[in-house]
């Protein structure tokens, strides 16, 4: 894995930590964050499948109405940090 797929795997993975350690989150978006960081440290899948799947466990919370939209904003950057990742 080259350094800049790495540092997006990793501050994709911070920012997810913020939003499921954040008790003004409901707990489904939480939990699909907490989902998401399990995806990206499996690495026994290609950067580029683990990305795509993260992508997709968090699209549909990032859609809820009673995300907030600070958590919503990081959904989106963490969106636009894995969507580049390719093998």
């Amino acid at each position: 894995m080259d350094p800049e797929t790495a540092e997006a795997i990793e501050r994709s993975k911070h920012l997810l930590k913020q939003i499921s350690e954040d008790s003004s989150v409901p707990r489904n978006i939480r939990r699909a964050a907490n989902e998401a960081i399990a995806v990206l440290e499996d690495e026994s899948i290609s950067p580029a499948v683990r990305a795509q799947n993260a992508i997709s466990i968090i699209d549909e919370p990032s859609q809820d109405p009673n995300c907030p939209n600070h958590a919503r904003t990081k959904i989106w950057h963490v969106s636009s940090l894995l969507e580049p990742i390719r093998d």
